[in-house]
């Protein structure tokens, strides 16, 4: 994408009355004032509250607001001219239940507090092979903390991925933590009983896996 087209986009991005762009400061210094009050704030109901993280161009997001009109979904990244699309997208359509939030994710505990969030969905992350990048695995041990603190109790984690490994990496840990695994499938568009909402919405990247006969793998969890 050009710089022009990048500049264009943070400028929409700044017009659109869904996308909060933070600063780290605030966040990381207490004032962020939407924290613990996205419902009563910005949302103005009291229904669940359901992340995507690392959205991209916010295809699950307002997927899954279309289809879950009763539920707020909150898509969150760092690059801002790709949830751009997303964002354009609710506003276009309409779509009160949708909110975009520029930020980095292990800022995550900064911008909702504790039993804040009911569902999380982490749609094709970045698998970060490499030892030296376990850090930044979405669902490595550090990550899956920030995740169980701002659940709900009955909190619920999506993870859907053409990453083998990442499928193998989470599993394996969290069998070893005892988390709840609720449903684990190595190939989604190959097994019956598939949930519709994995199988039924798909990103820009998913149709490429696709078209050269990656599998799918999906995991549903619950923390302790």
């Amino acid at each position: 994408m050009g710089s022009k087209n990048k500049l264009k986009r943070f400028k929409e991005n700044e017009t659109f009355p869904n996308v909060i762009q933070p600063k780290r400061e605030d966040l990381v210094y207490g004032e962020f004032l939407l924290k613990g009050k996205w419902n009563e704030t910005f949302f103005n109901n009291d229904n669940p509250i359901v992340l995507e993280l690392g959205c991209g161009k916010g295809e699950y997001t307002v997927a899954l607001a279309k289809k879950n009109p009763n539920k707020n979904f909150i898509g969150i990244d760092i690059k801002g001219a790709r949830f751009w699309r997303g964002a354009k997208t609710a506003v276009e359509e309409n779509l009160p239940n949708v909110a975009f939030v520029r930020s980095q994710i292990e800022l995550i505990e900064y911008i909702f507090n504790e039993n804040e969030v009911d569902e999380i969905w982490i749609t094709f992350p970045d698998p970060q092979i490499k030892y030296k990048r376990t850090k930044h695995r979405l669902t490595n041990f550090d990550f899956l903390k920030r995740y169980n603190h701002i659940l709900t109790k009955d909190g619920i984690v999506h993870l859907k991925t053409d990453s083998e490994f990442m499928h193998g990496y989470t599993l394996g840990l969290l069998h070893g933590l005892k988390y709840e695994v609720l449903y684990a499938n190595h190939n989604v568009y190959k097994n019956e009983g598939s949930p519709e909402e994995v199988t039924s919405i798909q990103t820009f990247y998913e149709n490429q896996y696709l078209e050269v006969g990656k599998p799918i793998t999906y995991i549903k969890f619950k923390p302790n």
